[in-house]
């Protein structure tokens, strides 16, 4: 269970003094029983006249900035400070847990489930050609039994090694026909596209957004910034976190911050000014992150 400690600076720069509107961040983890939050601190430089805590549709921590109109800054510092602790699942826990009747896929929702996943697996993004959907069959094509967890294994698999990942600063993200096309992407790209072939396949899905660590020294992906991957809902396992970028099951290294239905809804800081369209000369991300193991465990050990 290791001990985290996360910063997430997010710095605008402005040419000349620009009023601030209304922002919204998504940067405070919810406290589960696969992550207990001991402290969280935001610092924002000008100092808000107002910060307002709400939970948006979906249930995820959401906070509020607004300023006074007569308040004009050429800069503008939003600083994030988590401390908590993580317990992954890993991928032990799914394979306990699933319910017998989804092992072998496929299988059905449960009647009383189907009303509130619907939309979770209704595609979200064209796919003219069908490509998603022929990229998704290899996965259960062949003869013999298709064992559900492990054809999601194979498909997030099947992401890190046939795609190159490539960090990119513009907002936005690619399709799942232009991820394929392209054979690249980011990791919020690989998400989606992940979750666009499980939905093709009837599953529910969601993109998750939050914070990836490296406690082993291993070669993970999609550091120094906020990581995006997806979950995949399976009965009696619930909500299982799969990230195609590193090949991550079952929430290892994954410190969740928010879950909605398409990326657009995931932006950890969104807000304007009110200036010239020429004043801004840039945006800056920094997160830093320090994985240790818990004392607690240390000192039991």
């Amino acid at each position: 269970m290791p001990h985290v400690h996360i910063v997430h600076t997010t710095g605008y720069r402005y040419r000349n003094p620009v009023g601030l509107t209304r922002h919204r961040l998504m940067v405070r983890p919810q406290d589960s029983h696969d992550l207990r939050l001991h402290e969280a601190t935001l610092t924002v430089e000008p100092a808000p006249t107002a910060t307002r805590w709400a939970h948006d549709v979906f249930g995820n921590s959401i906070c509020f900035l607004e300023w006074d109109e007569a308040i004009r800054t050429q800069e503008l510092k939003i600083v994030s400070t988590l401390d908590l602790t993580h317990f992954p699942a890993g991928p032990a826990l799914p394979r306990a847990t699933l319910d017998p009747a989804a092992e072998i896929f496929p299988f059905s929702y449960a009647a009383d489930e189907v009303p509130d996943l619907s939309r979770l697996t209704e595609r979200q993004t064209p796919d003219p050609e069908r490509s998603v959907d022929a990229w998704a069959r290899q996965f259960v094509a062949g003869e013999g039994e298709v064992r559900t967890l492990a054809m999601l294994e194979a498909m997030t698999m099947a992401v890190k090694a046939n795609f190159t990942y490539g960090a990119r600063e513009e907002e936005g993200t690619q399709t799942p026909a232009e991820t394929l096309a392209l054979g690249t992407g980011t990791c919020r790209d690989f998400a989606l596209l992940m979750m666009e072939a499980a939905r093709s396949l009837g599953l529910a899905a969601r993109f998750v957004t939050g914070y990836l660590y490296d406690s082993t020294e291993t070669d993970l992906k999609g550091g120094g910034a906020t990581h995006a991957w997806c979950s995949i809902y399976l009965p009696g396992a619930g909500w299982v976190e799969f990230d195609p970028t590193n090949g991550l099951v079952a929430g290892a290294n994954l410190i969740r911050v928010g879950v909605v239905r398409s990326p657009e809804q995931a932006l950890p800081v969104a807000g304007g000014f009110i200036g010239d369209p020429a004043d801004p000369l840039g945006l800056s991300v920094d997160v830093a992150v320090q994985a240790a193991p818990d004392e607690a465990t240390q000192q039991a050990a």
